[in-house]
């Protein structure tokens, strides 16, 4: 895949030692994984240094090393070794000088929620048509997008890429790695406030995507989010703007949205009917992210719909499943207020004959308006659900808050531990065949292991 001259020119390092071999099969910074004839990146981090598992990844017969330091013992003759100032940094330009060899269209996609299923709508979408390399999961940070980029080769024909964040210039950083020609914002939301400030410092973090856009430059944009739509209205200059939403004027716009027999059905302004296996209204907004841009790439709406009404949504995002013997929402990947206040909707929308309960984990990385937001959340909650389990400090706000807007105590309990709020659910609230469960919380809390066991 790289010879030694082209590592060395893309990590601008010094070759301390010439090996035997003049190119490598591969990169990897897993000495667990690693195979014989690849690159081992001694990558440096808060819980490990890759230079420790140097012996393991020469034993697994890795033909170059790329380090900061030399290790202690001496190193075989037939092994390259190349010295950077940072190994993650040479990753990442290995991921960078990797991706200008190909000319395909590469898309990325931000946005404070929803960039998971958008970015999986639309690689299902392409699917039809193209050879697609998609960022598996969420590998969406500073170690996850290079891995994935490494993974091009001459056999793909478009990539679309899940763009993360939580502070200030990553996504800048990312998009100068992968150097996409489309770029996709889902929305601008209350997510990493604790970083970002306040929602102009979530915009301006995530439109570093559009600004450092290659040609031919064109962003899929949403309407109805108010921050993006006065980036829409200010006629960015060398952006090519498709808009879409339902709410609001838009290039690509759903009418007639409505829930059916669990299902999602909308028409566009083309007069295609989408069809989506969800009970989650922001999932229009996602499935018409991903239209526009299939349209850009030449994909008919006949495909569009068809690809969409098979559509598998990623796990943990408003998923309706059997829990024991009642119905629950699987909402546990991740968590703010933004999604939450979806999730509740869907909830408050879902037809059933018995009770709707809650089971609600701490929204992390809110910064000052933490307390607040979950405030917030208790008082929606006590509006629209007969019971509410909250586990971690600040549900305990909400659980506070829900008890203030009419909850009464047999209703509201709260726990520190995913394990209570299993034993309370099945113990105590015992949901029946005719209940409904949401279940719903940021990443760190863990609210999946309600499910286990059950």
């Amino acid at each position: 895949m790289f010879t030694i001259t082209e590592l060395l020119i893309a990590t601008t390092g010094k070759l301390i030692l010439p090996g035997k071999l003049t190119k490598v099969d591969g990169i990897s910074i897993d000495s667990r994984t690693i195979k014989q004839n690849q690159a081992f990146v001694a990558l440096r981090g808060s819980r490990f240094d890759g230079h420790a598992f140097i012996r393991e990844a020469l034993s697994k017969k890795a033909s170059c090393l790329i380090v900061e330091k030399l290790p202690h013992y001496p190193i075989e003759k037939d092994v390259s070794v190349i010295k950077v100032v940072d190994t993650l940094k040479a990753l990442q330009d290995i991921a960078r000088f990797h991706r200008q060899r190909f000319n395909i269209p590469v898309i990325a996609i931000t946005g404070s929620s929803g960039k998971t299923t958008t970015k999986e709508m639309l690689a299902e979408i392409l699917r039809e048509r193209f050879k697609v390399l998609a960022t598996e999961g969420t590998k969406n940070n500073h170690i996850g997008l290079p891995l994935t980029l490494l993974n091009l080769c001459s056999y793909h024909e478009v990539a679309v890429l899940e763009l993360g964040t939580n502070h200030f210039g990553e996504i800048e950083l990312l998009t100068k790695i992968s150097q996409p020609n489309i770029g996709i914002i889902t929305n601008i939301g209350p997510a990493h406030l604790e970083y970002f400030g306040t929602l102009n410092g979530v915009l301006r973090e995530k439109f570093s995507l559009i600004r450092q856009l290659n040609l031919p430059r064109i962003a899929i944009l949403n309407a109805d989010d108010t921050l993006l739509r006065r980036k829409i209205n200010s006629k960015l200059k060398d952006i090519f703007v498709i808009s879409y939403g339902y709410l609001h004027p838009a290039d690509i716009k759903a009418e007639d949205l409505k829930l059916e027999n669990g299902k999602l059905i909308f028409t566009t302004n083309s007069g295609s009917k989408i069809n989506l296996n969800t009970l989650g209204v922001q999932n229009c907004y996602n499935a018409l992210a991903a239209a526009a841009c299939a349209r850009c790439l030449g994909v008919s709406w006949s495909v569009i719909a068809k690809r969409l009404a098979h559509f598998v949504f990623p796990k943990g995002r408003l998923q309706l499943r059997r829990m024991g013997k009642s119905f629950v929402l699987d909402d546990t990947y991740n968590a703010n207020p933004a999604s939450l206040r979806q999730a509740l909707l869907a909830l408050e929308d879902y037809q059933n004959q018995g009770r709707k309960i809650v089971v609600l984990g701490d929204m992390l990385e809110l910064g000052k308006l933490a307390k607040q937001f979950h405030w917030q959340a208790g008082k929606y909650i006590a509006r629209i659900c007969d019971t509410m389990i909250t586990v971690g400090n600040l549900s305990k706000i909400a659980n506070c808050a829900a008890r203030n807007f009419g909850l009464k105590d047999d209703q509201l309990y709260h726990c520190q531990t995913v394990r209570q709020a299993q034993d309370i659910l099945f113990n105590k609230v015992r949901p029946s065949t005719k209940d409904i469960v949401l279940v719903k919380g940021s990443h760190a809390i863990g609210l999946e292991q309600i499910f286990s066991n059950t």
